[in-house]
């Protein structure tokens, strides 16, 4: 039996990324990733559907979050960024905490969107 290595996948047939990076505004600190992770996912079920959620290829870096500035980053399909923009508006509740998401900025480079959103002092 010959083994053969599949060929890459061309870059113009890659799908596109983009890294949202959002802002948690809270009364206290949010240390747990996994909580903000899930209020996420729940809202954007809620609004985008399960269908529209795998269209868009979500995806919560929680080992981006950062617990001092409440910021985390999220991998999104560069054509559904609107879409999880907007579903994260409809995310008020993490942990029985009262919270807002806000987005703060938006990037194709991860290494980018840390430098520029979560470390925006060095």
């Amino acid at each position: 039996m010959v083994k053969t290595k599949l060929k890459p996948v061309l870059p113009s047939l890659r799908e596109k990324k983009r890294y949202l990076v959002f802002e948690v505004i809270s009364k206290g600190k949010i240390s747990n990733a996994d909580e903000v992770s899930d209020a996420i996912w729940r809202s954007s079920l809620q609004f985008i559907g399960q269908l529209g959620a795998a269209k868009a290829g979500l995806m919560v870096l929680n080992n981006k979050w950062s617990s001092e500035l409440q910021r985390g980053i999220i991998k999104v399909s560069h054509r559904h960024v609107d879409d999880i923009k907007a579903s994260l508006a409809f995310a008020n509740k993490i942990d029985g905490k009262d919270v807002i998401f806000r987005s703060i900025g938006v990037s194709g480079i991860l290494n980018k969107a840390e430098r520029n959103y979560l470390n925006p002092s060095s």
